[in-house]
């Protein structure tokens, strides 16, 4: 295998495919990047057998082939090669040699044929989503998504639904809930989990052009392409908790509240939490106003701040870190809170519309 391609290009592809390349596995050629020439380009691939990152850059191909390089060691290599392009010389024993002005390096690479196949959807459903619109979903929604290790794998990852006009994306903890609903231009109907891991990595590659992100979902796997990336994920199995009977009906009161403000104060008063010192941050809904406490073994604070108060006055307890983390990603300057009393889970929302609702837990304060 032979090809010329210009580095900053390389060096580009490499950082983003690498992000899937699996740190440790039993496999060999996973903790490698997949070189592979046709007449033109050159084709990268990183896969950990749950996530993928695909791409093609323009090469100039003498001879083609396909061969499986370290991903720390050639990133390093391409990162720091001198010139504006470099030449590739893969021999029959897999030895890969590197050239640049005067600068060559040659590692040892893994064959090709070692490499798992790439999952790929062929019958699957199809559907398309303006960049800015997917990025904005799956921030408002990826923060409430349980962790990897959590004993209902099911839940480290957001469910898609798409029906005819709408999508809607949920990721829950079994402590809070964050749900983004669309209208998008689909008659399609399907429902999929994809891993927040993949997600983490999607948001990475989304930009705010008025390009458009292009989804084919089957039975185990999504594809989405990118700005010239495929992104490649496994899907999670498993029920997924039938979280619209967990939302409040009722409204006993409703609170606005400027984000800002209220997100403010809430971290000033969890200054006195840590991980050691955990406590409840208290919320007393009263007279127009919202006074934050909180005491600890280390200290103790008290904040407040104006709001527009509906209804009864309540007394609530909140894990800090869920609450700021609900206020943070509301990326709206005005807020609707509801509440349906001392017990049940507080509701936020835009101050008009309901395009995101989050679900926190209230926390029992002891009397």
């Amino acid at each position: 295998m032979q090809f010329t391609c210009h580095l900053e290009d390389l060096v580009i592809a490499v950082s983003n495919v690498q992000r899937a390349v699996a740190a440790k596995s039993a496999i060999p050629a996973l903790e490698g990047i997949l070189l592979r020439t046709t007449n033109s380009a050159l084709f990268l691939a990183g896969f950990d057998m749950d996530l993928g990152i695909t791409t093609t850059i323009p090469a100039t191909v003498k001879e083609p082939g396909e061969i499986v390089v370290s991903s720390r060691l050639f990133g390093d290599i391409v990162r720091k090669m001198p010139g504006d392009t470099a030449t590739f010389v893969c021999d029959d024993k897999g030895n890969t040699t590197i050239r640049s002005d005067v600068t060559s390096f040659t590692i040892t690479g893994i064959s090709a044929a070692d490499y798992p196949e790439l999952p790929s959807v062929d019958d699957g459903v199809g559907f398309t989503l303006p960049q800015e619109l997917l990025k904005s979903m799956i921030r408002q929604t990826i923060f409430a998504v349980a962790q990897p290790n959590d004993p209902r794998p099911i839940y480290s990852g957001t469910k898609f639904e798409l029906s005819p006009g709408n999508l809607k994306l949920v990721s829950v903890d079994g402590y809070r809930l964050a749900m983004r609903s669309e209208p998008v231009d689909t008659e399609e109907t399907i429902s999929f989990v994809v891993p927040g891991k993949t997600l983490q990595e999607v948001l990475k590659l989304l930009g705010d052009e008025e390009e458009t992100v292009s989804f084919a979902v089957g039975r185990r796997h999504v594809v989405m392409s990118i700005k010239g990336y495929a992104v490649i994920s496994r899907l999670l199995d498993g029920e997924f908790m039938a979280y619209q009977r967990t939302i409040p009906q009722e409204i006993k009161t409703t609170v606005f509240a400027n984000t800002r403000e209220l997100m403010n104060a809430v971290d000033r008063a969890s200054l006195v939490i840590n991980d050691r010192m955990k406590s409840p941050l208290v919320c007393d809904f009263h007279d127009e106003t919202v006074s934050i406490s909180c005491s600890t073994p280390i200290g103790s604070a008290s904040d407040s701040v104006k709001v527009k108060i509906d209804g009864q006055e309540e007394l609530m307890g909140f894990n800090s870190r869920f609450l700021l983390d609900a206020l943070k990603n509301s990326e709206t300057d005005a807020i609707r809170i509801e509440l349906n009393g001392a017990l049940s889970p507080m509701k936020i929302l835009p101050a008009e519309g309901d395009s995101f609702l989050f679900l926190v837990l209230p926390v029992r304060l002891k009397k």
